[in-house]
């Protein structure tokens, strides 16, 4: 009978990952000179069990599936030494026949070409949201569209709590799409105090939040039209379309109107009185 640990899992599916992935980075990539005499391609065993914080004899052992199954502190040491994706980490955990912890809260930080793409639509409302619905990057075309977004960040508070309602159409259907992402993070990140605190603050002040918490809706993203009537331009009629950005949990929502309509020329009116008032 094979030893616990030893050979209940599939190692040399483990050790082929490892290997690839190690080979795949540049030592540039982690901030290491080249050197000059480097025979291997990627990076040497030693430079990812320095960058993992355990023993070169102990990561070789895992590159030649000789080691016993890692614990998971051990396989978050060389994720992050091998800079794995979000979906490379689930994968090697999975390999490895460990469960995948629970990660501490929702990233809230957004990547550079994330944030670039908001500024290269100026005609298009743009904002970045957290698996918390608080949104966590804009453009200025979104800030006068939606106002307040630096001060009122959280688009769930802005849906349920009252005094906090903005003047928009679409409320029902965005309400159970909103619970349901929120539904989702609080099985994703049971740690994270500040999405606790959201949902806590969202069932004691909002009947029709717990209403619809309590149905448990199932909804993805996709295109919606919702009417927003702003206080300057008047209604308009916007389509809202979500791209996904799956390693950070998060979505960008793009507000567009139909070319030539008269929504159209409003939301060019704000991004023009945007750029004139300096944006965000």
């Amino acid at each position: 009978m094979a030893r616990q640990g030893l050979a209940s899992f599939p190692r040399q599916g483990l050790a082929s990952f490892l290997r690839d992935r190690r080979e795949a980075l540049r030592p540039a990539d982690v901030g290491l000179p080249r050197g000059a005499r480097r025979r291997t391609p990627g990076l040497r065993r030693e430079e990812v069990a320095a960058r993992a914080n355990m023993s070169a004899e102990y990561y070789a052992r895992l590159e030649q599936a000789r080691g016993p199954r890692p614990s998971a502190p051990v396989l978050d040491g060389v994720a992050g030494a091998l800079r794995l994706t979000r979906a490379e980490r689930a994968h090697l955990f999975q390999l490895a026949g460990v469960a995948l912890p629970a990660p501490a809260g929702p990233p809230r930080r957004v990547r550079p070409y994330v944030a670039s793409l908001l500024e290269r639509m100026p005609e298009t409302a743009a904002i970045v949201t957290a698996a918390s619905y608080d949104v966590i990057a804009w453009n200025p075309l979104a800030e006068a569209l939606l106002g307040g977004l630096r001060d009122r960040p959280n688009l769930a508070r802005r849906r349920f709590l009252p005094g906090e309602q903005a003047l928009t159409t679409g409320h029902e259907e965005f309400g159970e799409i909103a619970v349901a992402r929120l539904r989702a993070a609080a099985d994703r990140y049971p740690g994270d105090q500040a999405l606790a605190a959201l949902l806590a603050e969202l069932r004691s002040s909002s009947a029709e939040f717990t209403a619809i918490w309590d149905t448990h809706p199932v909804r993805v993203p996709g295109h919606r039209t919702k009417t927003v009537f702003h206080p300057q331009a008047g209604p308009l009629r916007v389509h809202c379309d979500v791209l996904t950005v799956p390693d950070d949990d998060q979505q960008v929502v793009f507000l567009t109107a139909a070319p030539g309509s008269p929504s159209a020329r409003g939301l060019r009116q704000l991004a023009v009185g945007s750029v004139a008032g300096g944006g965000q």
